[in-house]
């Protein structure tokens, strides 16, 4: 017997809620094709339509839904579902007042009533479109309600869409942590409904990420579901979702971010989307500013654009865009309300500290910039996690070097100390607090070290398996880890009168197109200019020289190799060294700090500091706030991965240093596994691992060295309750960072720091196994003797004469 149209109806609904549009258009077709009745028919064209506009027909879709709406005999119910289907329309389309304006009437209409589903359907769409709007309060009410509603009538599909759409109004309102774990809630029930409705679902994933400055892993996400989308014929979760990639890349990749936004724009303008395609536009104007800063735009072009975003009801990024036009020129810049999202508020300080530059007022602008850094600094105190910390900087990198070129032309040392050390806090001035130990991480930890094992020899991140189990750490890594107190960044002044007589300060500052350098001594402050052009040709192809050198010193091309980087070494010698050296005569000590672009300086190797001590800190203000303490009788670990020719001979030897002088404890072989040698690092004073070891460029938590039975990876750390005080990796590349937003860099040193620890020996680049051996079991007889970890490595290189890049990083002394 044929099914009844009420029926198909149905069945088009599901379709429709399950993204099957085909499969739905074809329901609906032969639902209106079975019914003379004019209120079902109704209700068969307002699904359409709604099919209609998510496979790129909005037009159509509006005409149909108020030709339904202008027949005669429509049940109450039936128009207020007609107008909460318009409303939808009107929102996709960009015409925000006119889309409230539907749905309130709906909302108002079927409220009369009983609380349906269709009544929360409604919600939830006015909630999307108070959202767009900023109205982030009354959005959230309606989410809300529509939560409940869905609850009570088990209706889990649409419960997980409210909990999602509650999540990006998270997002909008700058709770990152909250907007993540909200939508990592939902996205099960998303990826059981079908893979559409999970792209949908990473369309707004992919937002959290690039607001977090995750960009690399947003823009990769972005551009598989536009593929997605296109694939479906839906044209405006296409563009969507390239406007959004556009506007990941317009930091880092203007002229990326240009052409996308174009793409997009177009896309939208065919679709009638005008107040898109003034979102996409603005992304484009932007995009073209940085590419060519010396060249205004027409300032009559962001006028219209700012003025289509307001009528479309994008207020917000209407100002934000009018902002971004008077950046580098004159005018009269618009009202920002203390009541704005945090990144619109950032972009007026970025704004006025670019304008005050450009006048000359550099005064002003160090105002304006540190201004914009202490809100970004308010924000952080809700964050915990090392990867957000770090990666959350990217919305503070133009106020930090208009700040850091500013304080350079004031030639004043307290003035570029301050703004060094600003730099360098910004991911550390929020101390965290550890977070509980997770069972459910410590599960997944021991999968994805499984499937690395498992697709050894393979990209092991583009495992679908492996993706989902790497968010599903993210998130609870950044539930899990609350923040703490804030800590206070340290004057010049206050680091001269803490520093020992013997010890100097060397604080490198890079402005994005110079270096400079501040030298601190108990009695002197001496700015150092350095020639940037002459450092960066030298630090072109350095690690590629590292890493070779120490694959062929045995082979024929060893001394070309040797040769080749002795020279960029000498060339780093001079260049970048010893003016800092000769600014601070009579120091036996230094305490190195330095921007992202010079992580990967190897700074044992130079000549200048053979068997100099020195400790790399990650801030000034954090070295001098440390407590460097030492035990009469330590207890130390050993740990030796597999496959390390002398690895068992390192650890060895090395606790033979100890005899008599600490307790020692060493796990080898099928003994070192992931879990005891965790176990072994809360118990012990000093641990020293000798592994193969790899940074994870990406995603550097993914950092780790590799144990027994997997690798140990950096979130695994901080499953450690109490950390040693010292940590040697004797393992190549963990002492590597990767870079993020100019200033920021993270690895797998940073999270030992982070988690604890007060100096972690290592190294960035392949270290030769018998250079590890040699140097580093020659450590421990400096620490067993009561050094310090820099003393101690210093002497190492001394006595051994092997030039190794191997540094302490943290308080070395």
């Amino acid at each position: 017997m044929p099914l009844s149209a009420s029926a198909l109806h149905r069945r088009g609904v599901e379709a429709a809620n399950a993204r099957q549009f085909t499969r739905a258009r074809r329901e609906l077709e032969k639902a209106a094709a079975r019914t003379d009745d004019a209120d079902l028919r109704a209700r068969i064209d307002g699904t359409t339509a709604y099919v209609l506009a998510q496979t790129g027909e909005p037009a159509a879709a509006e005409a149909l839904c108020r030709e339904a709406l202008a027949r005669d005999g429509l049940q109450a119910e039936t128009v207020a579902l007609l107008g909460g289907q318009l409303g939808a329309l009107l929102m996709h389309g960009g015409r925000l007042e006119e889309a409230e304006a539907s749905l309130t009437a709906a909302i108002d209409a079927l409220g009369a009533g009983a609380e349906t589903p269709a009544l929360a359907n409604c919600l939830m769409n006015r909630a999307v479109v108070r959202m767009q709007r900023h109205q982030l309060d009354s959005c959230m009410a309606d989410l809300r309600r529509a939560i409940g509603i869905y609850e009570a009538h088990d209706e889990r599909d649409s419960l997980a869409e409210a909990t999602h759409n509650l999540g990006y109004a998270a997002l909008l309102g700058g709770d990152l942590v909250s907007a993540l774990r909200l939508m990592a809630e939902s996205r099960p029930t998303f990826a059981a409904t079908s893979a559409l409705a999970t792209a949908i679902s990473d369309l707004d994933r992919a937002e959290v990420l690039r607001d977090a400055g995750l960009t690399t892993e947003a823009e990769a996400l972005l551009a598989q579901v536009a593929v997605q989308f296109g694939a479906q014929r839906m044209r405006q979760a296409r563009g969507e979702a390239e406007f959004h990639l556009a506007r990941s890349l317009v930091r880092h990749d203007p002229r990326a971010a240009a052409r996308t936004a174009r793409t997009a724009a177009r896309r939208f303008t065919s679709l009638g989307s005008s107040g898109w395609a003034a979102r996409a536009a603005a992304v484009e104007l932007e995009a073209r500013q940085r590419i060519r800063s010396d060249r205004p735009l027409d300032a009559a072009a962001w006028e219209r654009v700012a003025q289509e975003l307001d009528r479309s009801g994008f207020r917000t990024e209407a100002t934000a865009l009018r902002l971004t036009a008077r950046r580098e020129g004159t005018g009269r810049l618009p009202r920002v309300p203390a009541s704005a999202p945090t990144p619109l508020r950032l972009r007026a300080q970025e704004v006025r500290a670019a304008r005050a530059a450009g006048r000359g007022r550099d005064g002003e602008a160090l105002r304006a910039a540190a201004t914009g850094l202490d809100l970004l600094s308010a924000w952080q105190r809700s964050f915990g996690a090392l990867d957000l910390q770090a990666s959350v900087a990217m919305h503070a990198s133009d106020l930090v070097f208009t700040g850091l070129a500013a304080a350079v032309r004031r030639r004043d040392p307290a003035t570029l100390f301050e703004w060094s050390e600003r730099a360098r806090h910004l991911s550390q001035q929020v101390a965290p607090v550890r977070p509980p130990h997770d069972d459910a991480l410590a599960a997944d930890l021991a999968e994805l070290r499984m499937l690395r094992a498992d697709l050894a020899g393979a990209d092991w991140t583009t495992d679908p398996t492996v993706r989902a189990l790497r968010d599903r750490v993210r998130e609870r890594q950044w539930s899990a880890t609350g923040s703490g107190a804030t800590r206070e960044r340290r004057t010049l002044a206050e680091a001269a009168a803490l520093l020992p007589a013997d010890t100097a300060v060397l604080a490198y500052v890079y402005t994005g197109t110079g270096l400079h350098g501040v030298v601190v001594q108990p009695d002197a402050a001496t700015l150092v200019d350095l020639s940037w052009p002459r450092v960066r040709i030298a630090l072109d192809g350095l690690r590629a020289d590292l890493d070779m050198a120490a694959l062929t010193r045995d082979g024929a091309m060893g001394p070309v190799t040797a040769r080749a980087l002795a020279a960029r070494l000498a060339v780093l010698d001079e260049e970048l060294l010893a003016p800092m050296r000769r600014a601070a005569a009579g120091a036996a000590r230094f305490v190195i700090t330095v921007p992202g672009i010079l992580g990967g300086v190897p700074w044992a190797m130079l000549p200048g500091m053979h068997g100099v001590p020195f400790t790399l800190a990650t801030s000034v203000s954090r070295w001098l706030d440390g407590e460097a303490s030492a035990s009469s009788a330590p207890s130390v670990g050993f740990a030796a991965g597999p496959r390390v020719p002398r690895a068992a001979e390192e650890v060895q030897r090395a606790t033979e240093s100890w005899a008599g002088r600490g307790t020692t404890r060493m796990l080898q072989d099928t003994t070192a596994t992931v879990t005891a040698v965790t176990a072994l690092a809360a118990s012990v004073d000093v641990l020293h691992i000798a592994a193969h070891g790899r940074h994870a460029v990406d995603n550097p938590l993914f950092s780790g060295f590799e144990l027994a039975d997997g690798v140990l990876f950096g979130y695994d750390v901080d499953l450690i309750a109490r950390v040693p005080r010292t940590v040697i990796l004797s393992a190549c590349e963990l002492g590597r960072s990767s870079v993020r937003w100019g200033e920021e860099a993270l690895g797998m040193t940073r999270v030992w720091l982070h988690a604890g620890a007060e100096a972690v020996i290592a190294a960035p680049v392949t270290v030769p196994d018998d250079d590890a051996c040699e140097l580093l079991t020659a450590v421990h007889d400096g620490l067993s003797a009561g050094a310090s970890a820099a003393d101690a490595l210093a002497s190492a290189a001394l006595t051994t004469g092997v030039s190794a890049p191997f540094q302490c990083h943290g308080n070395g002394f």
